[in-house]
């Protein structure tokens, strides 16, 4: 996307209901993407769970990384989250999944705001609860 596009972008999600919840990785090598990332969702689900959230969506990847996702969602089901919670996750394909594409415009903005321009960030406003999550990686 150009500039205009992407505050364009931007600026419809920013008129939806709702909020968005980032959970940002660091540090994240490179060989250790796939820790980072468990550990990343690992923070993300008591979060989202304490906005009501009892189901996400996460894009598809391949067939064993869904499955690690999936053992990571059940053991912080099992150990984040009060007993007897009910959080279940599903993969879906991004490229045909429209609401997918939210989150991708919502991570851009707040990676554009960590490398310094926060304008998309801005734009967001309320709507936007970005966290860090230290990986130990």
């Amino acid at each position: 996307m150009d500039y205009r596009q992407r505050r364009d972008a931007v600026q419809l999600v920013a008129c939806q209901n709702g909020i968005h919840v980032v959970a940002v990785g660091t540090p994240v090598p490179s060989r250790k993407q796939e820790r980072a990332r468990g550990k990343s969702l690992t923070a993300l689900i008591p979060e989202l769970h304490g906005f009501g959230v009892d189901h996400l969506y996460i894009e598809a990847r391949e067939a064993e990384l869904n499955k690690k996702d999936i053992s990571t969602v059940a053991r912080a089901r099992q150990t984040v989250l009060p007993k007897g919670t009910r959080f279940r996750a599903d993969h879906i394909p991004g490229p045909t999944e429209p609401l997918l594409w939210v989150s991708d415009i919502v991570a851009g903005a707040v990676r554009a705001q960590r490398k310094g321009d926060q304008q998309y960030t801005d734009m967001l406003g309320e709507t936007l609860l970005d966290f860090e999550v230290t990986t130990d990686c």
